[in-house]
């Protein structure tokens, strides 16, 4: 990927980053980047999933989904970084496989999915490092229940990707299940480039070498210099504008089939950086769609974002009919292509003319080469953030007290978190 940051610089924004600042601030990644490089080289917790693109074996991954490689819908049970990696590729790229996530507990949206699709044809995809998150233990006893009443063997169409131990390992020992492991110190928000994001792109076929050959391209990019790496380029101008009151970050995707990628990204960036009341806050949106609902506000609201867009230079395209219609005749001389290369341009230049920081990230097109690169890139610079922030990227307790308040409140144990829910501070106005 490349990364242009030159509407972030505050001879043209406001909060925005001089160059100055920018060199001073490179002798910190610099520092930063031996951090990171110790932790790959020691294989430590977190810093693992920069190792992904040698560590990951695309073999093992087909081989464990052939039983299922026929399925004309795969369900993909999980939650978080167990599901949106996934997602993120399948839904970037065409497949004749339709993918379905299973990543809400929402009961009337789950039975939709079920009522909907044949299952005869479809298979499971379970996810969970632990084998013990609720949500995804729940939709997968649901699923499996649905296949049952099918009259389908749900065991003949299941495949499991878990930890060494847990309740879905011996699930799937049991039952002599096709069974992947996820990667030890890659936390789930950062294994997309693992059998936690690629199971579902090998059974919908798409090619699990270029993602990780396109990763590998951008990990060596890295550098001990922001000028000379576009992850680190990212990741340290987000950090020093909201070090100076860009405080959310709007990701926005100028095309359709990377709109998951943006919720991919807000759980990549809070999860990770939101910490000792430190973090900006992502934001999600889509060009076109969203220069009519969000700009706005980017544009003439306050002054706490940073937008970033993403684009990808080549792509199929199509010609817009000619009109009759005097006022719309322009359109008939261009491509769809190409107007949403002008919206695009037009709206990063609207940004800049009004003094808002904004960062463009682009890719030649949007293929698993590339793709594999996106991913990389963005991790990298999330990583370097944290460093810049000094909090520890890898983990997330916020995320962990509501789990134990949740597996209170169902009996599943003794939790003081579940006994703070009775606290709620009440003020109700009813109809």
């Amino acid at each position: 990927m490349n990364v242009d940051i030159g509407n972030a610089l505050a001879s043209v924004a406001s909060p925005g980053v001089s160059r100055e600042s920018l060199e001073r601030l490179d002798n910190h990644v610099a520092a930063a980047h031996e951090r990171i490089e110790r932790g790959m080289e020691n294989q430590a917790h977190g810093y693992e999933a920069l190792n992904l693109p040698q560590r990951t074996d695309p073999d093992e991954i087909r081989a464990a989904v052939e039983p299922i490689a026929d399925a004309e819908t795969l369900f993909t049970v999980g939650i978080g970084g167990s599901s949106l990696g996934a997602a993120t590729i399948t839904n970037a790229l065409e497949s004749d496989t339709e993918t379905i996530f299973l990543d809400n507990v929402d009961p009337e949206w789950i039975t939709s999915h079920l009522e909907r699709v044949s299952l005869e044809n479809a298979a499971i995809n379970v996810v969970s490092r632990s084998g013990t998150t609720a949500e995804t233990l729940a939709n997968f006893l649901v699923v499996r229940e649905a296949f049952e009443s099918a009259g389908v063997d749900w065991t003949e169409r299941t495949i499991v990707t878990t930890g060494e131990s847990g309740p879905l390992r011996e699930l799937a020992d049991r039952h002599d299940l096709p069974a992947l492991k996820v990667p030890d110190g890659v936390p789930g928000r950062f294994s997309a480039l693992s059998a936690v994001g690629m199971v579902a792109a090998a059974v919908c076929g798409h090619d699990l070498e270029a993602l990780l050959e396109g990763a590998a391209a951008e990990a060596e990019t890295l550098s001990g210099s922001l000028f000379e790496c576009p992850a680190y380029a990212y990741g340290a101008t987000a950090y020093a504008l909201d070090e100076r009151g860009a405080g959310v970050n709007a990701m926005m995707p100028y095309a359709e089939s990377l709109e998951t990628s943006a919720e991919w990204f807000a759980q990549l960036w809070a999860e990770s950086l939101g910490k000792d009341d430190l973090g900006q806050t992502p934001v999600r949106a889509l060009g076109v769609t969203d220069q009519h609902s969000q700009l706005q506000l980017y544009r003439a609201g306050p002054r706490d974002k940073l937008v970033t867009f993403v684009t990808a230079q080549e792509g199929t395209d199509r010609q817009i009919p000619d009109t009759d219609v005097a006022e719309l005749s322009y359109l008939g001389d261009a491509t769809l292509g190409e107007l949403l290369e002008a919206e695009f341009e037009a709206t990063e230049a609207s940004l800049a003319a009004a003094g808002r920081p904004n960062v463009r990230i682009e890719i030649e097109r949007v293929d698993e080469y590339e793709l594999g690169g996106l991913l990389y890139g963005l991790e990298a610079a999330c990583v370097l953030a944290g460093e810049l922030y000094g909090v520890n990227t890898f983990e997330q307790p916020a995320v962990e007290w509501a789990k134990n308040a949740t597996r209170g409140l169902l009996g599943g144990g003794e939790f003081e978190e579940a006994e703070a829910v009775a606290d709620k501070t009440e003020l109700r106005v009813e109809r």
